[in-house]
């Protein structure tokens, strides 16, 4: 019997052309499109995602393919799961990482809950990722093309969900997958990239904040490496670690963002060599694809694209800890912590405190 595929679809290339190889490779593939939120239309944003003009996007490549088509309003839940949280994580002085959860707990929910609806046996999407099914638990590996693996995002997908999930893209570098879309005229073929963060297209995460919380923005200080006041804000939304860039103070030499302290309201500027000393993180709201043994050695990354960095992961007090070999730049909270194999993706965890400098401990047991 032919497998039923349900292909989630946003409008643009990545999935038009994942949803394609289905159909070629010969499963009955049905299209699905989750309409997450609503932008103007003076067409001042662009690269947008999961608006109403993905939903025709999309509904025009599912008819050149000859496929069924569907489009569930999933806005309200996007909104309270994803929105809501990215909001009071940048007030509370944290970096969210919302792509993480739009992934587990809104397209990845919301597609294995449609799945007896419709009689289908698996979800595809066109992330840039892999699945090895060859033992006899599925495992998530990182995509061929390195610029655009996406398994940083998948990283807390169990086996169970994996063994029910196909990404056509994985062995494919983006260049390839346009070349594509171009040969099989699929509409939209020439359609730009959409932007990392679907719901604020600009880029400008303090006006978005200002707009959708403006009632909860308050003015604080910013503060020198020896604590003195040189200067004041109005809020800490404005701000994260690392950040170089408007400021809104100038010292006279390179200075960073080093902290953040919502409880105060305090942003808090050093040298970058302030933003070098992170030498361990403890992450919580962890999870791993399989049993995986702790102590564990391991390459660590704790942002999206972000090069890996050896350590040592344990635990401690429900949490983990991870040790790093070397000090890694600008660790920032809130942000995700993934932890690989090589190639393999072993899970990863919240980023909630970091240390500048680690005592000795003892190894902790599992």
């Amino acid at each position: 019997m032919t497998e039923r595929v349900l292909m989630a679809m946003s409008g643009g290339v990545d999935s038009s052309v994942a949803a394609a190889r289905l159909v070629q490779q010969g499963y009955d593939v049905v299209g699905i499109t989750l309409h997450l939120w609503d932008y103007p239309d003076d067409g001042s944003v662009k690269g947008r995602c999961c608006a109403p003009e993905d939903v025709h996007d999309a509904r025009r490549v599912a008819d050149t393919l000859g496929i069924p088509h569907f489009a569930f309003d999933r806005r309200e839940h996007f909104r309270t799961t994803v929105v809501d949280p990215f909001i009071d994580g940048y007030l509370a002085g944290t970096t969210p990482s919302p792509c993480v959860t739009c992934n587990r707990s809104v397209k990845m929910g919301e597609l294995f809950g449609l799945l007896d609806r419709l009689d289908a046996d698996l979800v595809a999407t066109g992330h840039y990722a892999r699945i090895d099914k060859s033992g006899p638990v599925p495992r998530l590996l990182r995509s061929k093309d390195e610029s655009k693996d996406q398994s940083y995002f998948l990283h807390m997908l169990p086996s169970d969900v994996l063994a029910r999930l196909h990404f056509p893209l994985g062995d494919v570098t983006k260049s390839e997958v346009r070349a594509e879309a171009l040969r099989l005229e699929l509409p939209g073929a020439t359609k730009g990239e959409s932007q990392e963060l679907c719901f604020v297209p600009t880029g400008r995460y303090d006006s978005f904040l200002e707009e959708q919380a403006s009632e909860r923005l308050r003015p604080g200080p910013i503060v020198d490496d020896t604590g003195k006041t040189i200067g004041t804000h109005k809020g800490v939304h404005q701000f994260t670690v690392g950040q170089r860039r408007n400021l809104g103070v100038a010292v006279g030499h390179r200075t960073y963002v080093v902290g953040v302290d919502a409880a105060t309201q305090t942003v808090r500027l050093g040298r970058p060599e302030e933003l070098d000393r992170k030498l361990a993180i403890l992450a919580d709201d962890v999870s791993f694809a399989e049993d995986i043994s702790l102590p564990l050695r391991c390459q660590v990354a704790v942002r999206y694209r972000g090069r890996p960095h050896e350590g040592t992961v344990t635990r401690e007090n429900g949490a983990v800890r991870v040790l790093f070999d070397q000090a890694v730049r600008a660790v920032v909270p809130g942000q995700v912590a993934v932890f690989y194999d090589d190639e393999r993706v072993l899970g990863g965890g919240t980023i909630r405190d970091t240390e500048a400098s680690v005592p000795p401990t003892s190894t902790v047991p599992n």
